[in-house]
């Protein structure tokens, strides 16, 4: 983003009133938040895919081979 969009944004905030101001900071705090969280979900995701694909890969081999069972939900 560049500093005149940044610029921009503090303007607008500006000429709010100052409750409406503190609403607006708590907004972007929040959503900012979820953009961390949701970034660190990701790196996690990405840090695990490959134990994910070979658990997957595993499955599917002994499914393949009569090696597995359905699943009885009512023994979970």
């Amino acid at each position: 983003m560049s500093s005149t969009t940044i610029v921009t944004i503090v303007k607008m905030v500006e000429s709010l009133p100052d409750e409406l101001q503190e609403k607006v900071v708590e907004h972007i705090r929040d959503y900012i938040a979820d953009l961390e969280d949701e970034k660190r979900w990701d790196n996690l995701f990405q840090q695990t895919q490959g134990s994910l694909v070979a658990a997957a890969r595993k499955a599917k081999q002994e499914i393949a081979a009569g090696q597995s069972v359905p699943m009885d939900y009512e023994q979970l």
